[in-house]
């Protein structure tokens, strides 16, 4: 009988820095990949909006129509440009869109990214908030249903999941503002923050745009805790959607786990079931928790337009509502196509850090 050993032709020996070098460029092309999706993902978001737009009928005419005579129209058409082939017009709009030029508004002549710059920073605000919502909400809850999984608090913690999902967002706020604001009255009705301090905020150098970091460079707690207090209603209408959807998701993984080979060898030893969702469930659990992340976010940019309209946030959403009832066609598809960069954008983040926690997401 031949031994082989560690020369032998037969048997080579499989460095280290080969599987590492292996593991590296597979997580390589997965980020090559998937920053490359990006680019058709905004292409179709953008030309739907584009196309969806026109059937209406040009941007001048469903704006300020009404308000000019045939011959000040005609003149307007042909200067915009709107009386070309729409082919054309659609050319010339991805050709802007290339520049980083997302369009000028007919209503109030405004640069689409000067809008971003101003109000971007309270719709990302109100996103962070309902996450965190979702969050606090979806996980602590979702074990809980997977430990008790049918009994009477998992049948509870379901129907809840569901409810929340179900509820428009502008429901949901209307029904919060009625019992914290005018029947309890510990919530202010709407706004991102009390008239005194967002002069306050707006008199400091540099501000960011978004309230609570502006706030915490003060170091008011009186400011701090009146910009908390009106993000609270907001946060809460907005997250309790997504809030729901995790829930779910973690009491289905969780259970799951726990029919795992390894959690069943664990049990044989004496662990606790609750010692076995937290410290060997947990952590699977949360991994699709990630992977679903971008679109949630994605969801809750929006579902930030009813809210921002039902409690008066001045964000994106708000000033989406405000051009969509002025029938500016062009304000609305530069603030969609804005979106939808900063949702491809953030599922693409999502996706590179799924990838780092659970190599199995690789391509």
């Amino acid at each position: 009988m031949t031994v082989l050993n560690d020369t032998s032709p037969t048997a080579p020996p499989v460095a280290p820095t080969a599987r590492a070098k292996s593991s590296g460029g597979g997580l390589g092309r997965y980020v090559l990949v998937r920053f490359l999706l990006i680019i058709p993902t905004v292409f179709i978001l953008v030309t739907l909006v584009f196309f969806l737009m026109r059937v209406v009928g040009n941007p001048i005419t469903a704006a300020v129509g009404g308000r000019l005579t045939p011959a000040q129209l005609q003149e307007r058409l042909h200067a915009a440009g709107y009386d070309r082939p729409i082919i054309v017009q659609y050319g010339e709009y991805l050709g802007q869109l290339l520049r980083g030029d997302f369009g000028t508004t007919l209503t109030d002549h405004r640069k689409i990214s000067d809008i971003l710059l101003s109000y971007g920073g309270a719709t990302i605000e109100l996103v962070f908030y309902a996450l965190i919502v979702a969050l606090v909400i979806g996980i602590p809850l979702g074990m809980l249903a997977a430990y008790l999984r049918d009994r009477w608090p998992d049948v509870i913690l379901r129907v809840f999941a569901i409810f929340t999902y179900a509820t428009p967002v502008f429901f949901a706020g209307l029904l919060l503002k009625l019992v914290f604001s005018v029947w309890l009255g510990w919530l202010p009705l709407g706004g991102r923050a009390s008239t005194r301090v967002e002069l306050a905020l707006g008199g400091i150098p540099n501000p960011t745009g978004i309230y609570l970091i502006d706030a915490l460079r003060t170091g008011n707690s009186t400011i701090i805790i009146d910009v908390l207090s009106h993000a609270v209603m907001p946060a809460l209408a907005l997250g309790l959607i997504t809030g729901g959807i995790f829930l779910r998701l973690v009491r289905t993984n969780v259970i799951g786990t726990l029919g795992a080979d390894y959690v069943d060898a664990a049990r044989s030893r004496g662990v606790s079931e609750l010692r076995l969702v937290r410290k060997h469930a947990l952590k699977p659990a949360l991994i699709p928790i990630i992977t679903v992340m971008g679109l949630q976010i994605a969801m809750l940019l929006g579902g930030s337009v009813l809210t921002e309209t039902t409690f008066g946030w001045r964000g994106l959403g708000f000033e989406l509502q405000q051009y969509l009832s002025a029938r500016d066609f062009v304000a609305v598809q530069g603030i969609v196509a804005l979106l939808a960069v900063i949702v491809a954008v953030t599922n693409f983040i999502v996706d590179i850090i799924a990838a780092f926690i659970d190599p199995r997401v690789r391509y």
